[in-house]
């Protein structure tokens, strides 16, 4: 792993208007090339807020965030062109087919004619949607439109991808193809920021992970660290549970 982050954040702070604590409080991270890194937390406590400031969805209260070498504050259109971002909300349109909304995102990205649909054409085979590919999304089941999903962040061959809770209430079958997929661009020097609440696949996916709580970073380091560190736990999840309680959230 490199020594020189690929994504710096120094005292990121976001406080929403009317609220009464920030919802990022003052963070400073490095991220390092080629790392898949576990951004973890209960509901409610910045993971989302974090991503979204760093794929500039919207502008953080102070702090600053450089990622492969480049300031976020003046330079986001340079950066957009190297990230993919896949949203923890399915961003598709229903009334469109898979491939029709492939296509879409492809040409967002600027992509056009026999690249874009040789594309496309790649990822709906390796991810097993070929023959649903010109049924409407809104048939889809919840599975094959995580899918998509993952696909529209991808087809740009992004240097770096944020994704948001990508495998949440999809069937096993999808997940694991999902997860098998990470590993394998990740293999191919893809850096990916990845948000959860499955701990046991954090775990066994994540490089290393922070758990943030309440807008803060309260632990940080490799998974097998973090279980060093509590002996008496004998997973993350448990860490995990000890370190944020077990307090339900909204």
């Amino acid at each position: 792993m490199s020594q020189q982050p690929i994504i710096e954040i120094r005292e990121l702070t976001k406080i929403y208007k009317g609220a009464e604590e920030p919802a990022v409080n003052a963070i400073s991270l490095d991220i390092f090339p080629n790392e898949i890194f576990g951004l973890l937390g209960p509901n409610g406590a910045g993971k989302t807020t974090t991503i979204s400031i760093l794929c500039g969805l919207f502008p953080a209260t102070s702090g600053s965030v450089m990622i492969d070498g480049i300031d976020s504050h003046t330079n986001l259109e340079k950066i957009k062109q190297i990230i993919g971002v896949v949203p923890q909300d399915i961003a598709l349109y229903p009334t469109l087919t898979g491939r029709e909304n492939l296509a879409f995102f492809g040409n967002m990205y600027g992509l056009y004619g026999s690249e874009l649909r040789d594309k496309i054409n790649q990822y709906l085979a390796e991810f097993g949607l070929e023959k649903h590919a010109n049924k409407m999304v809104s048939k889809y089941s919840g599975g094959m439109k995580r899918r998509v999903n993952l696909i529209a962040g991808l087809l740009h061959d992004p240097k770096i991808i944020f994704l948001d809770e990508p495998t949440v209430g999809i069937d096993v079958q999808s997940r694991l193809v999902i997860l098998e997929y990470l590993k394998e661009i990740n293999k191919k020097g893809v850096t990916i920021i990845y948000t959860s609440h499955y701990m046991e696949e954090a775990e066994h996916l994540c490089h290393r992970v922070a758990i943030i709580d309440r807008g803060n970073i309260i632990s940080l380091g490799k998974p097998k660290e973090l279980l060093e560190g509590h002996p008496e736990f004998k997973n993350l999840e448990n860490v995990f549970i000890h370190l944020t309680g077990k307090d339900m959230r909204d």
